[in-house]
């Protein structure tokens, strides 16, 4: 039995489309192992959202080469749709195929034969049909299972590279979805994380994101139904209204702002304002009891002067947001804002990093303090350090004793103190 070892770098959606694809190369014959164990097929699904990330891609395929220079190597994903001229600059690199044609990797395999020069399955036009997934993803190693609902995306804004990588928006078929949340529910998942790449904008015949999350409500032996990264302007109050009431869906969002300065977000061509984000935010923390409320934001987008940067840090401390993902800017070429000027100063955007990620951190210590004396419910992962590790439907991190019945659990823990990034309780 040929030997298939899979590593994935950047989002959630990728996450998903490697668990689907390791399935079906289980399907075909393949035993699935670590990666970094010798393997006969190695496949990295990669990510383009930043230069970082694009180095971080080359040098797992670097290494994963020098571990196991037998291996037959495969890259897809989105820096493999980005930038093919370069990744078949990398000897030893097998396979390359871009975003439309990945999820049917195992039909272009060769028998694992080793070629001189990187084959490559690409199309730079990315179909914006309904899709479906014939397979269910493989999730072994974790309590929580991710399900791919949308891909694509229409907003398209100005400093993002995604739409391009992962073209248009498009919905998977809603039969499709519910199909595969039963199959999750039968290995034993408890928790179902819903991800794409712009799910709010989620449409499928009649069918919209609200219809996803009340089918899913109704699936028994799944118990929490948790809502990855959503834009501000598809949150509607109607889905918040719901998460307040719902027994299932975390009490938990994670909507990105970018910026806080209405000049900086008009030329970043977002689709919200401050004032339309706030009000989100202050309605969701206002209804929701809880509530976990996460953004992403970004410093030194081109024109980010002293004041836009003053305006961000204000709105973000003066809301109840319990974590930020700080991003720094990163000059993406087939950008809006490639060609913008004044770009800001390395030094500065480092600054301003900086600053933000403690503010954040200032937040987010707030945020878990105000959790100590209460009881959580926590779905169990790991035990590391004598502690078992488990996320809250919050999206609080708890750590309590307990022994291996813990794992894929969920118990009630009587939050007693903050122990780093983590809150520590009792079991009740």
């Amino acid at each position: 039995m040929p030997k298939a070892s899979l590593h994935t770098l950047g989002c959630r959606l990728n996450q998903a489309e490697t668990a689907i694809i390791a399935n079906k190369l289980q399907q075909h014959g393949f035993e699935i192992v670590d990666f970094g164990q010798k393997a006969d097929l190695t496949v990295i699904n990669t990510c383009t959202v930043t230069e970082q990330a694009d180095a971080k891609c080359r040098q797992a395929v670097r290494k994963s080469i020098r571990t196991n220079p037998d291996t037959f190597v495969t890259v897809i994903g989105c820096y493999a749709q980005m930038d093919v001229q370069r990744i078949q600059q990398i000897k030893g690199v097998d396979l390359i195929i871009g975003n439309e044609h990945k999820m049917q990797l195992h039909e272009h395999l060769n028998g694992l034969t080793k070629y001189d020069r990187p084959q490559v399955i690409h199309t730079s036009k990315i179909s914006r049909d309904t899709f479906t997934i014939d397979t269910v993803g493989l999730f072994d190693a974790h309590t929580r299972a991710n399900l791919k609902v949308q891909d694509g995306c229409n907003f398209v804004c100005s400093f993002c590279i995604i739409a391009t990588a992962r073209g248009p928006a498009r919905s998977r078929s809603f039969d499709d979805i519910i199909r595969e949340a039963y199959a999750l529910r039968d290995m034993g998942f408890k928790e179902i994380v819903l991800t794409g790449v712009n799910i709010g904008t989620y449409q499928e015949k009649n069918y919209g994101f609200m219809d996803i999350l009340k089918a899913l409500e109704k699936i028994d032996g799944i118990h929490r139904i948790r809502i990855s990264s959503i834009e501000p302007t598809t949150v509607s109050y109607e889905i918040l209204d719901y998460i307040a009431e719902s027994r299932k869906i975390c009490k938990h969002l994670h909507i990105p702002v970018q910026s806080g300065d209405d000049r900086i977000l008009e030329s970043m061509r977002r689709k919200h304002d401050s004032h339309f984000f706030s009000d989100i935010i202050q309605y969701a923390y206002k209804n929701i009891p809880d509530v976990g409320i996460g953004t992403d934001v970004m410093v030194g987008y081109p024109g980010e002067d002293d004041a836009a940067f003053s305006n961000t840090k204000k709105l973000l401390a003066d809301l109840p947001i319990a974590y930020y993902h700080v991003f720094t800017y990163s000059d993406r070429k087939r950008t809006r804002s490639y060609k913008m000027r004044p770009k800001v100063d390395h030094n500065v955007k480092k600054h301003r990093n900086r600053i933000m990620i403690e503010q954040g951190n200032r937040q987010k210590h707030t945020f878990y303090q105000k959790s100590i004396g209460s009881q959580m419910d926590v779905l169990f992962e790991q035990n590391a350090e004598g502690y078992w590790h488990g996320l809250s439907d919050n999206y609080i991190r708890v750590a309590a004793e307990g022994d291996n019945t813990l794992k894929n659990e969920i118990k009630k823990v009587h939050i007693t103190r903050m122990y780093g990034e983590r809150l520590v309780g009792d079991l009740l």
